[in-house]
């Protein structure tokens, strides 16, 4: 007659085989992924910091920086351009609040996907923990990411507007179903999202 089982102690946590270890244990593979995406941060902080200092340049008067400005945006006008008017401002600031965007979303790509995917970060109790951080999972991820897309691209269809003479209909067209597309698919994921979290809570 066999011997029963031990009961394993509450709170310890039971060996991994050597296998199951090592696939278990090939999730910081990522880690180089989220390390190289802090360096795509650092780039972005770079070029909005340039680009801030070329408009407070450009506020003075300095026409190398307001030449670089109207460069980076892609404005085009048949009257030269001498001064900051309210169009490149509003391109800028738009071109500004583009960067902060596509930051944010870094952000959450970094720091939901680490704590998804690779480890726990043990924020709870820190003051600075992102609220969305506490039930953060992949589905949950994955919408905040489809929303912060919409958020994005409708910063760059907005620019487009503004500067809707130095584009085709064609283009102005493609952005927009661009962005449409955009929407219905964050819809889509939201609702596929909302369906198989009511299909968990009805099996508990």
């Amino acid at each position: 007659m066999t011997e029963p089982t031990q009961a394993q102690p509450p709170g310890e946590i039971s060996p991994l085989r050597p296998l199951p270890n090592l696939i278990f244990a090939s999730r910081w593979l990522q880690l180089p992924l989220y390390l190289g995406l802090i360096a795509a941060q650092a780039v972005y902080v770079m070029h909005f910091l340039v680009e801030l200092w070329h408009l407070i340049e450009a506020a003075f008067g300095s026409q190398t920086a307001l030449q670089s400005l109207i460069n980076s945006i892609g404005y085009k006008t048949a009257t030269p351009i001498v001064s900051l008017n309210e169009t490149v401002i509003m391109l800028v600031v738009l071109a500004l609040i583009d960067v902060v965007m596509i930051s944010n979303l870094l952000i959450m790509v970094i720091v939901g996907g680490y704590e998804t995917f690779v480890s726990r970060m043990n924020l709870e109790g820190h003051r600075d923990q992102p609220e969305w951080l506490s039930h953060v999972n992949a589905s949950v991820l994955k919408v905040k990411l489809a929303t912060a897309i919409i958020g994005i691209s409708s910063i760059h269809l907005l620019k487009t507007f503004i500067n809707a003479d130095n584009y085709t209909d064609k283009v102005l067209i493609a952005q927009t179903v661009i962005h449409i597309t955009f929407l219905l698919s964050a819809i889509a994921i939201a609702y596929t999202d909302k369906i198989m979290s009511g299909i968990a809570a009805q099996k508990h």
